[in-house]
């Protein structure tokens, strides 16, 4: 009987667990990559701070999570500023949505350009999502 029983459960025990790797998302990271850009012609300070981020924008009435950023110091480059967020697959639930956004702020953190428009991202199972080139526009 001892025989018989430990195969049966050994078999078992494969099946729950192939049926737990098809339902959980893939551990592959998704890259979500773009440009972001501005019209005007203004050259940035080389102290400008440049922030990139991808929110869970799901609820309407509480704020966005972040989800993946970059940021970095313009150090005297000018747009159109490439950028790159990665994220790991399991961290994002396909009932939600997410958008990116990016900023430009001065040394003392005032808001120079921003964007203004919702930009999101359509998470689809492919490893890399291009967003193109973002636009922001200059804040008073």
């Amino acid at each position: 009987m001892i025989r018989t029983a430990l195969p049966l459960a050994l078999g078992l025990a494969s099946l729950s667990l192939g049926a737990c790797a098809t339902i959980m998302p893939s551990e592959q990271p998704v890259a979500v990559t773009g440009s972001i850009a501005y019209r005007e012609r203004i050259a940035l300070p080389p102290t400008a701070q440049v922030e990139i981020r991808l929110d869970d924008v799901s609820l309407a009435d509480a704020p966005s999570r972040t989800i993946a950023q970059q940021s970095f110091t313009a150090d005297g480059r000018q747009v159109p500023f490439v950028f790159r967020l990665t994220v790991d697959q399991r961290r994002l639930d396909p009932r939600h949505s997410y958008a990116v956004s990016a900023r430009i702020t001065d040394a003392s953190g005032r808001l120079m350009f921003i964007t203004d428009t919702r930009n999101s991202v359509t998470f689809d199972g492919r490893p890399a999502i291009d967003m193109g080139m973002l636009n922001l526009v200059k804040t008073n």
